[in-house]
């Protein structure tokens, strides 16, 4: 396994989150995998956390933003201060909280779990704070500078841009206008499937982070709890920014190449000019697709789709058109792609249920639900990826799992085997510029490439 700076420099240490992290990195995550498991379907299972608050009281040094990679670059070392410039006076009686953001969390919701509502309508009169805060997005970070319960600053970490401050100004906040530039470092991560992609992702020097976006990115063309196999080969290519020599946030995978089962795929990131990022086949056909293929994280399928099963409760044979998965009670359950709330109730067998409609052709259901989301109602709109319900074992169960199924046209189709249609493509007019910032990032991973065999000659 190898990982490699673009820029010579001496050994650096690498860095590696416990278990008991990935489920704050996966809070990005959409898929239903199961990263731990062997290469054959696994019964691991990475259970999904809360929103992670970390609270430091008399805070008089950097807060904690996570795990850090400290390198011997040229520039002097020296720490910086979370509390940037507050005096001293005030930073010893200061509260410091650090949230990492939930998929489906809001802003709103956030403040209000903090007791912090009256400051967010502070915070959002100033012009810079609707611009940066409205587009929050999982796996950033916030962290809170409160002083007698009032809320003093705020840092958002975006995962993409830089750090923005915003600081008490009388009853209103101003954005620090003192930010600092961070240096960006290209690395290299490379790795063969021995046992796991989360192990071996490791072994690559991949953070839990970077492996589930890595996981993310493919997973509409890799199961990565079936198809895996030992063998399979991976290639990454991703940025980090740095302050000073420190790790100040890991960055993003700026192109990948995965190949499993003989089958190469490769992912390039792309940010259009009208600001939309993705991940895109090199020519041009995004990577996503309009469904997921499973909507929930789960430790094994405990029955697949057959029109000859027979019912473990009713005990005579009944076609099951659609696949269980198996999880605890309370995991949450995602709509597989964009559409419409058709129906929202109790099904007989199926328990609490949910059908989507996705345009004319599609539908979705999903059985057997503890629990619906509370903001979920009939006929509303959903986004794939949003949380509809958790899994429970309503209705005719033997344990908690999620029924779920695949419709085109009302007929039922295997959900693990059914082509899923593709996202929309690029637009024409951007072709040109995807393809001038494709160029560079294909160099660089043939180079890799190149440097690699010219080490095993």
């Amino acid at each position: 396994m190898h990982r490699k700076d673009f820029k010579p420099r001496p050994q650096r240490r690498s860095s590696r989150l416990g278990k008991r992290h990935l489920a704050a990195a996966s809070g990005a995550g959409i898929l239903g995998l199961t990263l731990a498991g062997f290469v054959t379907p696994s019964d691991a299972r990475v259970d999904a956390a809360a929103y992670d608050i970390n609270e430091v009281s008399d805070h008089n040094e950097t807060a904690p933003s996570g795990t850090r990679i400290h390198l011997p670059l040229a520039l002097p070392k020296s720490s910086s201060n979370a509390l940037g410039a507050l005096p001293s006076a005030e930073i010893t009686s200061n509260t410091v909280r650090q949230v990492i953001i939930k998929r489906g969390d809001t802003l709103s919701a956030i403040f209000k779990r903090l007791n912090l509502v009256t400051d967010l309508n502070a915070l959002m009169s100033s012009a810079a704070a609707t611009h940066a805060l409205t587009l929050i997005k999982p796996g950033e970070k916030l962290e809170f500078i409160t002083h007698a319960g009032q809320l003093q600053r705020l840092t958002y970490q975006p995962l993409n841009a830089p750090v923005a401050d915003f600081i008490r100004n009388g009853s209103s906040f101003r954005l620090d206008a003192t930010q600092k530039r961070h240096e960006k470092h290209v690395f290299y991560a490379d790795g063969r499937i021995r046992s796991s992609l989360f192990i071996d992702g490791h072994k690559a020097g991949l953070s839990d982070r970077l492996i589930m976006q890595l996981a993310e990115i493919f997973g509409w063309d890799i199961d990565f709890a079936l198809d895996l196999r030992v063998g399979d080969h991976f290639t990454v290519v991703y940025d980090s920014l740095y302050d000073r020599g420190a790790q100040v946030r890991e960055g993003n995978i700026l192109i990948a190449e995965f190949t499993n089962q003989g089958r190469k795929f490769i992912a390039v990131r792309y940010t259009s000019p009208d600001g939309r990022t993705g991940y895109y086949a090199t020519d041009g056909h995004s990577l996503r697709k309009a469904f997921l293929r499973t909507p929930v994280q789960f430790s094994r399928i405990s029955s697949r789709f057959s029109l000859h099963r027979k019912h473990p409760i009713l005990n005579r044979i009944r076609a099951h058109k659609g696949v269980d998965y198996a999880a605890p009670t309370g995991t949450p359950v995602r709509a597989a792609g964009d559409g419409k709330v058709a129906f929202k109730g109790w099904k007989g067998g199926y328990g609490r249920f949910i059908v989507l409609q996705h345009g004319q052709r599609y539908s979705t259901a999903y059985g057997h639900l503890s629990r619906f989301a509370s903001s979920l109602k009939a006929g509303a709109r959903v986004k794939q990826g949003q949380i509809i319900g958790y899994v429970g074992q309503s209705g005719l169960a033997t344990g908690p799992h999620l029924h779920y199924e695949f419709r085109i046209g009302g007929v039922h189709r295997d959900p693990l085997a059914v082509k899923l249609p593709a996202a929309a493509p690029l637009d024409a007019k951007y072709m040109t510029d995807f393809r001038t910032k494709l160029a560079p990032l294909l160099a660089q991973i043939d180079s890799y490439h190149g440097a690699q065999l010219s080490r095993l000659e």
